[in-house]
């Protein structure tokens, strides 16, 4: 029974990773804690197991046909994963589960509160506009620097590193939110996370079966997310992507905090 609900529970993953470019990691882990009974460390090992896999390839597809990836940008933020999915993985085995459960919410709540612009009350003037996605020019080396960030937070946390990637391509590199998402998702195609993966089975918390269910939904759910990502408007895109957060966020806190 768990097994068939693991599956199910996988294609849900994977419409929400397809449509916010975001791996799935961050519905993956609560939900793996609270419906499915795992401890946070299990959780988190079971879903960057799930990710290794290319599973989100369909939506990439989708999205590049729709001309908003470039493979270049999005290899250096894969790269910059890989390297920072180590570092991510040995800090989660060696810290209080509480605490990665609190850092993880508030994280979740100051990214969504930008982006509905709740912060530019303080800020002396407002933040550039996005531009046309083929209009960013940015160092490549900035692109690694991201990828370094997000794979530590995705070791640390258990997710793809799509919600780091996704709010710093909109918010720094001035990405049109749909781009940013479709970036994202492509760099998360390549196996990012194997470091922190190796490191949690090597500590007792990977299920590899439970893992591979998951991963079989996300490839099918994926496909019909970006699809829905395609088609919504970028403003829309960004205020449905912030409530998604808050909603995570509220779970975090009256769950497990």
């Amino acid at each position: 029974m768990i097994e068939a609900g693991l599956l199910i529970f996988g294609i849900v993953v994977g419409i929400l990773s397809g449509l916010f470019g975001i791996g799935g990691g961050i519905v993956l882990v609560p939900t793996l804690i609270v419906v499915f009974g795992m401890d946070i460390l299990d959780a988190n090992a079971t879903s960057l197991a799930a990710m290794l896999l290319p599973v989100g390839v369909l939506g990439v597809i989708s999205y590049y046909k729709a001309g908003l990836i470039k493979i270049r940008e999005s290899l250096w933020i894969a790269l910059g994963l890989f390297l920072g999915s180590f570092v991510g993985g040995e800090l989660a085995v060696n810290i209080n589960e509480g605490l990665l459960a609190k850092l993880y919410a508030g994280i979740l709540f100051y990214i969504a509160l930008s982006y509905f612009d709740l912060f530019s009350y303080f800020r002396k003037k407002k933040e550039p506009k996005t531009v046309n996605y083929f209009d960013v020019s940015k160092p490549l080396w900035l692109y690694l620097v991201v990828g370094i960030g997000a794979g530590i937070f995705a070791g640390l946390f258990g997710k793809g590193g799509g919600i780091v990637i996704v709010p710093l391509l909109i918010g720094v590199f001035h990405y049109d939110p749909k781009a940013a998402a479709a970036t994202s998702l492509a760099a998360l195609q390549l196996p990012v996370g194997l470091p922190s993966v190796i490191i949690y089975a090597h500590n007792g918390h990977l299920n590899v079966l439970f893992a591979g269910l998951i991963a079989l939904g996300i490839l099918a759910g994926v496909f019909f997310g970006s699809k829905l990502g395609v088609k919504l408007p970028s403003a829309m895109f960004k205020k449905v992507f912030a409530v998604f957060l808050l909603v995570v966020a509220v779970y975090m806190i009256s769950k497990y905090i």
